[in-house]
């Protein structure tokens, strides 16, 4: 389950399709108003199960849809939802995250009940972690780590675990001009995770269709 990896080249044709100013999963899961524009320099990578969209001013925004297998299933009717979403960022996005980067820090995470009916919130430090590497401000002497910070949104829906992530792309190209405060910067990311899940139409499924998770023992 790749969350964190840096997109595929540019040139990789898309596994889903673009039609217009919207992006169609290929599974058919949802559609997403598309977030970047071309003349902004505006690419789309994708994989099965993730899409990630980036400019080169301030957006880099991923969407990740898993579907839950049975043992997925089952620990989400087991554990309930909070800790499932807890268990699923811990042991899968947060891995992946320190797999792929050094240093990973958890800062703080939320869970909002009432939410998509329960989504847990939470924010990363990742050293050398910046999407906008290229946009650093250099210093002559400087051999200073950019720690990135990135707000991720976990939810479940139609048998899918979605994660919503996103960068805060000034932390890493403002330089020392950057002066917003930890709390400043959580309600920018919340605010930008919610406008992204604002964009997402979901896939209508049918009670019939509606995968459920196996009865508890």
């Amino acid at each position: 389950m790749a969350v964190s990896a840096r997109a595929q080249p540019p040139e990789a044709p898309l596994v889903g399709k673009v039609e217009g100013r919207t992006y169609l999963s290929p599974t058919g899961i949802f559609k997403v108003a598309v977030p970047v524009l071309p003349e902004l320099g505006g690419e789309i990578t994708d994989t099965p199960n993730v899409v990630t969209f980036q400019d080169d001013f301030n957006v880099h925004v991923s969407i990740a849809a898993f579907p839950q297998d049975a043992t997925q299933r089952w620990e989400m009717s087991t554990r309930g939802l909070k800790d499932y979403l807890i268990y699923f960022f811990s042991n899968f996005v947060l891995a992946d995250f320190k797999e792929t980067f050094q240093g990973v820090k958890l800062e703080s995470a939320k869970f909002m009940p009432s939410l998509l009916d329960g989504a847990l919130l939470t924010y990363l430090l990742i050293p050398d972690g910046t999407m906008f590497a290229d946009r650093v401000p250099q210093l002559a002497t400087s051999d200073r780590v950019v720690i990135a910070k990135r707000g991720n949104l976990l939810f479940v829906r139609n048998g899918h675990i979605f994660v919503i992530s996103t960068e805060l792309a000034e932390r890493a190209i403002e330089g020392a001009a950057y002066k917003k405060t930890a709390v400043e910067e959580d309600e920018i990311l919340r605010q930008r995770l919610l406008d992204i899940l604002n964009k997402i139409q979901f896939a209508k499924v049918t009670s019939a269709e509606e995968p459920k998770a196996p009865a508890k023992k």
